[in-house]
């Protein structure tokens, strides 16, 4: 069983910058596939991005493409983040996820392990 705890989440102006971090527990960190997701009053969770296990694949909502960078640290057991010209649509809890197996999508059914969410809101 994997234990993920984020932290970085605030409020900030429309432009701004924020960066989440995802500090994961387990030998098998290195192996798994990150993802992160956000969530909305009365909405389904939304996929937001996702990095294989070694770092060198990624993936982006198109929404957010081009303004948000994930990336992971294994020798730290984290997984970031980086939001940059942050919208105020991008408010939201974001959660970090991580795959039971090496592989996955960008369903919430293709992960097994969640953190408790932190909350960022954007401001206009």
């Amino acid at each position: 069983q994997v234990q993920l705890v984020e932290s970085g989440g605030g409020l900030v102006q429309a432009g701004g910058s924020l960066r989440l971090s995802c500090a994961a527990s387990g030998r098998t960190f290195g192996r798994l596939l990150m993802a992160w997701f956000r969530q909305t009053p009365g909405k389904e969770r939304e996929f937001v991005s996702r990095i294989s296990w070694g770092g060198g694949g990624t993936y982006y909502a198109d929404s957010v493409k081009g303004r948000f960078t994930i990336s992971r640290d294994n020798a730290k057991n984290t997984v970031y983040l980086q939001m940059n010209s942050l919208k105020p649509e991008d408010t939201a809890v974001y959660y970090c996820a991580a795959s039971g197996a090496s592989y996955g999508g960008s369903h919430v059914s293709e992960y097994a392990y969640w953190g408790q969410g932190t909350q960022v809101t954007v401001s206009s």
